[in-house]
């Protein structure tokens, strides 16, 4: 029987986690993040992307994009926003008769919602190297009986049985392990990305009673996103005599650009936001929201939750004197206005020191763990008649040696990190002839930690494979930079029989094609999408430097490589996808020259004055 893992189905993002040595640990998606997107979109060749790669082609695709499904859960047809409003606010109606129709076919909540789980069960089987079929998923604490149920439904359609629903607060509460403190009494502030709920906690002897439950389930990050897309409307009008109103292009846009806004605000006390070209007429045209205006334009947003939270005090008889803790869940927590209600209400400060969008699937994987009653064992295989590889980005099979290879042998090969600021890295170490990872054996695994943290694909780690005459196989990673090295040991007792070998050769022959097609598209993807961010960020350092037609030009062909992005992976073909990265990539080297060009320039003249 494979892992039960914990998973929290959230409205903006969901994450998925498992135990590992008796601690819980984020399960990485495809795209090496810890958060997967809950949004899922139909290609126009009827592929559909789910997680990072939908988000990303919104823009190009906003009618057949479908976003967030929670604040609707359990809700009649009658109780919901409208079609215009509901294509980008689809998690929150589960349980609800709504449907989306995209190109004709109509898609209930949990159709979408068992989308995502979908890739949450793959991209867990992927990384863990075993199938998952059994799952602990945590769920708002005032859902209702319908909405539970349909929950559990959309796992069932994903292929997954759920062992357990448990409550967000309960989860956020054993992640922070507070079931081994003293007995004491906590407040959950956890505000999602579409729904909002407070809950009083007791904790003693392990026993978690949830006292009272309040909140609003349509309250949450996408009414601050909705809010900020409003005043952006309002100031391109004003200053830039520019009208977004009606273009669901532009709507789709703006609301991404809000959400980058405001995740900036809540470090810094102003940001600028520009609009590309294609929106601003040929002009560059830049604002400036400052963190003082939107806070003031979201002020009775953020009022609307001091009631659900007084109101939970006074169900739960208790004055906020009476509380031990206070811990905050969802990552619009993280927005200072937030933080300073929540210390005037209760008078603590809050206790935030694990990441709040991953506290809940970690308690979730602590419950699994619970269920499951103990780690289960790796079985080690021979591996001399196959390749031997690592798992690497995507979910894609990176072989080291091939099979056949004669032994004693050693042979090594360098990887880099998969993410901004990686210190750790987990080294899947896998059998067989497929391309994906999924599909081949696993042999073990180890993590190599205390890495050089750096900008994405900037590390150096080698991985070196060592087998030795008698099949024993050293596998070791070394950061080169710091020389800092792990290694594991896999013995030939257990290997595959001959008939075994033969068998997945003739899959792997069988499945060549199809297997180099699906290797393309997921490399191709991930690339483009990539290149994306790396034109976001470009583009905004050139908002920085010294305006110049050269520039402008410059981010123009940017801006219009980045839609032909967005719109090849809406269309989802993989030829056209790995066309429209390489034409960025030549667009974003023109940019970076220039922007390079200027600073020089104005180096030069500084120097001369």
């Amino acid at each position: 029987m494979g892992p039960i893992i914990g998973i929290d189905l959230g409205t903006t993002n969901s994450v998925a986690a498992y135990m590992k040595d008796g601690q819980p640990v984020i399960i990485p998606n495809l795209e090496g993040d810890a958060l997967t997107p809950s949004v899922v979109a139909f290609a126009r060749d009827d592929h559909r992307w789910v997680g990072r790669l939908a988000k990303a082609q919104a823009v190009a695709n906003p009618l057949r994009t479908v976003f967030s499904v929670k604040r609707r859960m359990g809700r009649a047809h009658s109780d919901q926003a409208s079609p215009e409003t509901v294509i980008s606010s689809i998690k929150r109606q589960m349980g609800s008769d709504y449907v989306v129709k995209v190109d004709g076919q109509a898609y209930t909540p949990v159709e979408i919602s068992a989308m995502i789980l979908e890739k949450i069960k793959a991209d867990a089987e992927t990384h863990l190297g075993e199938s998952v079929e059994r799952a602990v998923i945590t769920v708002p604490a005032y859902f209702n009986d319908s909405q539970r149920r349909t929950t559990k439904d959309a796992a069932s359609i994903a292929g997954l049985e759920v062992v357990r629903l448990v409550n967000e607060p309960t989860a956020a509460a054993l992640a922070y392990g507070l079931d081994i403190e003293k007995a004491h009494t906590i407040l959950v502030w956890d505000l999602g990305g579409g729904t909002f709920d407070v809950s009083i906690l007791e904790l003693g002897d392990r026993v978690f009673e949830v006292k009272a439950v309040n909140g609003n389930t349509r309250l949450g990050g996408d009414d601050y996103d909705q809010r900020l897309v409003e005043m952006l409307v309002e100031r391109f009008r004003d200053e830039w005599h520019i009208g977004l109103d009606g273009d669901p292009v532009a709507q789709r846009l703006l609301r991404q650009l809000a959400e980058e806004a405001k995740i900036r605000l809540s470090t810094g006390t102003e940001t600028k936001v520009v609009l590309p070209h294609t929106l601003g007429r040929g002009s560059r045209c830049t604002v400036t929201i400052t963190r003082g205006a939107f806070e003031a334009a979201t002020a009775d947003i953020t009022e609307k939750m001091a009631a659900p939270a007084q109101c939970a005090l006074a169900d739960a008889d208790l004055d906020p004197v009476d509380l031990d803790r206070v811990v905050l869940v969802g990552g619009m927590t993280r927005m200072p206005a937030v933080r300073r209600l929540v210390r005037e209400i209760t008078g603590l400060e809050p206790y935030g020191h694990i990441d709040p969008d991953q506290v809940v699937a970690m308690g979730a994987a602590i419950q699994a763990g619970v269920l499951a009653g103990q780690v289960r064992n790796v079985t080690l295989v021979d591996v001399t008649p196959l390749s031997l590889g690592i798992e690497s980005l995507g979910g894609l099979f990176a072989r080291v040696i091939q099979r056949n290879t004669p032994v004693p042998t050693t042979k090594n090969r360098l990887f880099t990190n998969a993410r901004d600021n990686q210190t750790a890295m987990e080294v899947h170490v896998l059998q067989g002839e497929r391309e994906l990872a999924a599909d081949n054996m696993t042999l073990g695994r180890f993590e190599l930690t205390g890495i050089t943290p750096q900008v994405r694909g900037e590390a150096k780690v080698e991985v070196a494979f060592d087998i030795d005459a008698n099949g024993i196989i050293h596998v070791s990673a070394t950061d080169l930079q710091t020389d800092t090295s792990q290694r594991i040991r896999v013995e030939a007792t257990n290997g595959p029989s001959l008939e075994a070998v033969d068998r997945m050769l003739a899959e792997s022959r069988k499945r060549m094609e199809s297997d180099r097609r699906r290797r393309e598209e997921i490399e191709a993807a991930i690339r483009t999408e990539n290149l994306l961010r790396a034109a976001e960020q470009l583009i905004g350092e050139a908002v920085q430097a010294v305006p110049s037609e050269a520039i402008s030009r410059a981010v123009q062909a940017a801006e219009t490589g980045t839609s032909a992005v967005r719109e090849a992976l809406a269309a989802g073909e993989a030829d056209q996808i790995a066309a429209s990265g390489k034409a960025l990539e030549s667009c974003l080297k023109k940019l970076s020259t220039e922007i390079k060009a200027a600073a020089a320039c104005t180096g030069v003249q500084g120097w001369a004055a």
